[in-house]
């Protein structure tokens, strides 16, 4: 799949089969759309695109209101994309300036004159141009006008799916991993470096290894532990992650840790990519770092327990 941060980096097609959208998350309703757009775009001889945006519109169209986190970075969401096999993805600036462009303007000049759509998959209620002004009725024109096909995908098909990147936020910000999942058809993750901490954990038999995560919009689970794999240079472990602000020891920050087990090497500054399979508890906090270390063994039974099972 290749890749363009901007319009001016893609080459006009001479038979695009397109779809827009953020596509947070890259679920199961989103995989059916992405699935028909390569199905199509090999059946007509075309090229499959996606067009997406960054920052996520609503991010900039309402500057004041930050809290909207993603499932997915631009980097996880194009991998999952590429796996899927899509031809092209250009990541486009979600800009005030793009924000204004006219329905009209949006279809001639992105979507004709940029692209080459000769095929369009949208949703039965794709919105588009300055006030989300632009529907259906806009596109059927601009198909009449620039000679490219519409698919429409129903509102029932796209109810039956019955999952959404709202839900999975949720379900997420709930801790509950294993919906989520089930809502995106693999497990989420956690992609950061290797920072150092203050080496509490290795006190009590639990060192764990702190993770920083470079993306501010990137969603964060709920606090507690869970049991997740770490990948890390090419290797698979498993473990249990800690997220939270450390109660028992009055700590002041919310902390990504994870207890990486079998494991015993100095990784300050390496990448890693946590997985989250289980939620095991919410974050409680101890009389103290003994009563800590008696539930953390607990905790690494339970975790133990659950890949047991697997």
């Amino acid at each position: 799949m290749k890749i363009y941060n901007h319009f001016s980096e893609f080459e006009r097609l001479d038979s695009a089969v397109a779809t827009i959208g953020t596509f947070d998350g890259v679920h199961y309703g989103h995989q059916r759309i992405i699935r028909r757009l390569c199905e199509l775009a090999r059946s007509t001889g075309g090229e499959s695109v996606i067009l997406t945006f960054f920052p996520h519109p609503r991010l900039i169209i309402d500057p004041e209101n930050q809290d909207l986190k993603m499932i997915n970075t631009i980097d996880e969401k194009a991998k999952i994309l590429a796996g899927l096999g899509v031809d092209h993805l250009i990541i486009t600036p979600f800009t005030r300036d793009f924000s204004n462009l006219s329905p009209n303007e949006y279809i001639e000049h992105i979507l004709v004159n940029t692209i080459g759509i000769k095929h369009l998959i949208v949703g039965y209620d794709h919105r588009f141009g300055k006030d989300r002004a632009g529907g259906m009725p806009e596109l059927e024109a601009g198909a009449k006008r620039h000679n490219y096909q519409i698919e429409v995908i129903p509102e029932q098909d796209i109810n039956d799916v019955a999952v959404s990147s709202t839900k999975i936020r949720k379900a997420l910000l709930e801790g509950d991993v294993a919906l989520a999942a089930e809502y995106l058809g693999y497990h989420f993750s956690l992609f950061g470096r290797v920072i150092k901490g203050d080496k509490i954990g290795r006190t009590i038999g639990f060192p764990t290894a702190n993770i920083f995560i470079e993306e501010p919009y990137k969603l964060i689970p709920s606090d507690g532990i869970y049991a997740v794999t770490i990948e890390m240079a090419g290797q698979t472990y498993k473990g249990m992650a800690y997220i939270g602000q450390r109660p028992t020891i009055n700590g002041m920050t919310r902390n990504i840790e994870v207890n990486i087990f079998d494991f015993n090497q100095e990784i300050y500054g390496q990448n890693i990519t946590m997985t989250f399979l289980e939620f095991l508890r919410h974050d409680v906090k101890f009389a103290g770092l003994e009563a800590l270390k008696l539930q953390l063994q607990k905790d690494k039974e339970a975790t133990l327990a659950y890949f047991s099972d697997l």
